[in-house]
């Protein structure tokens, strides 16, 4: 994919490998939980019914992803000056409030089913959920080339790896509730789902949040920056600097560079490519630099 200057990305924002990946997973994942959750009310057990819970919530990640993604290669316009990017980080965020949501409802019905849990047949149980490892361990596969260039693909990725760990549970419980009859392992393996979901939960909104208020995004480095400027021989100092993520996979950067009084035209240019190239290696695509000469005071209350 080429954008408007004709440079090729090496990630461009959908890849039509992620493309097909996510497709794949709403698609298998959706058919899945429907079955799941019949098989759960039929059989009256809220671990199937709690990991169908688990399985659509993360239908409705991978369903928000696909939309984020498809959003982030809709062109600027003069209105957002942007385009739909930061949209990737909106999905993460509202994808983690929807799973706290989900969970309160149904740690509320396990907490009620504890005292009197009903007869659950374990081996339906058991069945069920080991196809939902199937499933789970399949489309969880299609996204584990990309996981680290996004936050959404991992997202997805960790999602769909939990949801085959939690199916590996259920199925467990099945059979030890086939051959000891205890009861209260249904609603007891709730919640040990729940807990999988809050813990997966919490480091997606601590993440989108952070990206939200236009934090620096958790890979990049202040201090390496410093460096990388330190080690471009004409560039005398750097400050005013501001990180910030545009999207889930791209990061940007405005900064004040400092250079020599007597640098000529031609080195100028060379200096900011080297620094360009260098920001690029600390995985910075777009940057901004204002410069200023050693003798020139750049008037603004912050610098040094």
């Amino acid at each position: 994919m080429a954008d408007s200057h004709g440079h090729h990305h090496h990630h461009g924002p959908l890849t039509e490998q992620v493309n097909k990946a996510f497709v794949w997973g709403i698609g298998l994942n959706l058919l899945f939980v429907i079955v799941e959750a019949a098989a759960g009310w039929y059989a009256d057990s809220l671990a199937l019914l709690t990991d169908a819970g688990h399985n659509l919530s993360d239908v409705g990640a991978l369903g928000l992803s696909l939309l984020a993604f498809r959003l982030a290669r809709v062109q600027p316009n003069s209105q957002y000056s942007y385009g739909y990017r930061k949209f990737t980080v909106l999905a993460s965020l509202a994808n983690g409030l929807l799973l706290l949501l989900a969970v309160g409802a149904i740690g509320w019905e396990a907490i009620h089913r504890l005292s009197t849990p009903p007869e659950v047949p374990g081996n339906t149980v058991a069945l069920v959920a080991g196809i939902g490892i199937l499933i789970n361990t399949f489309t969880a596969w299609l996204f584990f080339h990309d996981r680290d260039k996004d936050l959404n693909i991992k997202g997805a990725y960790l999602h769909l790896a939990a949801d085959a760990a939690v199916s590996v549970a259920v199925v467990g419980a099945g059979l030890t509730m086939q051959y000891t009859g205890w009861r209260w392992i249904d609603p007891a393996i709730s919640f040990g789902v729940l807990a999988v979901i809050l813990w997966s939960t919490w480091g997606l909104l601590r993440d989108s949040i952070r990206l939200s208020l236009d934090g620096v995004p958790p890979n990049v480095q202040v201090a390496k920056i410093r460096e990388a400027a330190n080690g471009v021989s004409s560039i005398k100092d750097i400050h005013h600097i501001h990180v910030w993520a545009m999207s889930t996979t791209e990061t940007a950067l405005t900064a004040h560079i400092v250079v020599r009084d007597d640098l000529s035209p031609a080195l100028l240019s060379s200096t900011k490519h080297e620094f360009r190239h260098a920001l690029e290696h600390l995985g910075i695509q777009h940057a901004t630099l204002e410069v200023e000469c050693e003798s020139e005071d750049c008037g603004s209350e912050d610098c040094g």
